[in-house]
């Protein structure tokens, strides 16, 4: 059965900052989730305070873009009084939702703000359609789906609760050895509780077996001499599957990255935004474009790819057991603030780059364009041959024209010194 809903399906974009909230938006999100200093589950995120969370929501609202805010700590009996003057602070802000796992979260939202829309975090394990018509009848207006259901699973759901009911499933980034986040090898190993935003990312690490009468002598779990990665996953991509996540029914495509760079936001964003307008033109345009989204969405950084559990089980491929090492085949420069009268582009640098260089100006309308450095100087107006110091703001003279809001950015190992 064909679950395919009206209109194109919410593209819904991560923000670990003001800067990457205002890249989400200009480069193609619908929808931008974001943590406050507390109660979200990124607490190594930079995060927004309320001041920078007012301007965000001010801005994407201006560009006709929602914002979501993260609430979706498992909270224990001191969060809960917290949490009130939180939620009462958000008040205030009117984002367009909270995202909740907690039934004790849940009930003081609604209590505080009851006008503001609550979305279920996949942190509850929503893996069954009772689940979403238990959380509909609470006041819940979308279920996010938990990243252990297939494509099947999400059309049985989808069959089976209100039709004004929202369905959020991932559709791209990291995934997590745990079911649906519930970890608790960080809290284990460090003290540093993942269902309270402070996960150390244990799976990330590197493992080997030892004997408890043979210490020091090392065990590789996997045959390689360098030692394995037993919980290290793939990351979800399904870029080349938007006909079958839209036929299923799924109302919102989230994208996994609240601690990512601008220019991940940027790429990701933008890739799926223009593989979702190309499939809604029609799938011929979709298809003649696939080796463009394929070569884009490897730009961002990654672990290699794989599309999880939406079409069955995942098999030993889903692991990576040699290296915990991203894939990195560009290097983010900095963003164009603003272009002065002399056309100028301000900004603020990311990475080493040189007067001479050739770099990539990366436009939010899906152009790619090769420009060279032609001068650089700093806001002294003192002319520089590079921009070693990370942070320092400066102005560039390219030989292509730029825009406030272009991402300039190279391949990795390119112009490098």
């Amino acid at each position: 059965m064909n679950n395919k809903r009206e209109g194109k399906p919410e593209l819904l974009v991560p923000a670990s900052s003001l800067e990457v909230l205002k890249t989400a938006v200009i480069f193609g999100a619908d929808a931008v989730y974001i943590g406050g200093e507390a109660f979200g589950l990124r607490a190594k995120a930079k995060n927004f305070s309320p001041e920078d969370m007012a301007e965000g929501i001010a801005f994407a609202h201006a560009h006709n873009v929602k914002v979501y805010v993260t609430a979706n700590i498992l909270a224990h009996n001191g969060d809960l009084e917290g949490a009130r003057r939180y939620f009462e602070e958000l008040k205030a802000l009117k984002p367009d939702a909270l995202i909740i796992s907690d039934p004790g979260m849940f009930m003081i939202a609604k209590e505080i703000c009851p006008e503001i829309e609550i979305h279920i975090s996949t942190q509850a394990n929503n893996t069954n359609y009772q689940t979403y018509r238990f959380w509909w009848q609470q006041g819940a207006k979308r279920v996010v789906s938990a990243r252990e259901l297939s494509l099947a699973e999400i059309r049985q759901i989808r069959d089976n609760i209100p039709q004004e009911m929202e369905i959020e499933s991932f559709i791209h980034g990291a995934m997590c050895i745990s079911y649906s986040g519930r970890c608790l090898l960080s809290s284990y190993f460090t003290g540093r509780d993942a269902n309270r935003g402070a996960c150390t990312h244990p799976c990330r690490w590197k493992y080997a077996v030892v004997e408890e009468q043979r210490p020091g002598e090392y065990f590789p779990v996997y045959e390689n001499e360098r030692g394995t990665y037993i919980f290290n996953s793939k990351d979800l991509c399904m870029i080349e599957h938007v006909p079958e996540i839209v036929a299923a029914g799924i109302d919102s495509f989230k994208i996994e990255g609240r601690m990512k760079t601008a220019l991940y936001v940027a790429c990701v964003a933008r890739t799926y935004r223009k593989a979702i307008d190309d499939f809604f033109e029609s799938e011929e345009k979709y298809r003649a474009n696939m080796e463009w989204y394929r070569a884009e969405i490897a730009k961002c950084t990654y672990r290699q790819f794989t599309t999880g559990f939406y079409f069955g089980k995942p098999d030993e491929n889903t692991q990576i057991y040699d290296s915990n090492t991203y894939v990195n085949e560009s290097v983010y420069l900095g963003m164009v603030d603003l272009v002065d009268e002399r056309g100028f582009a301000k900004f603020e640098q990311k990475n080493k780059f040189c007067v001479g260089d050739v770099i990539e100006i990366m436009k939010p309308d899906g152009r790619n364009v090769s420009a060279k450095v032609l001068s650089m100087y700093n806001e002294d107006g003192e002319a520089v041959e590079s921009c070693p110091h990370s942070k320092q703001v400066l102005y560039a003279k390219l030989s292509e024209q730029v825009e406030k809001y272009d991402i300039m950015r190279t391949e990795a190992g390119k112009n490098a010194d």
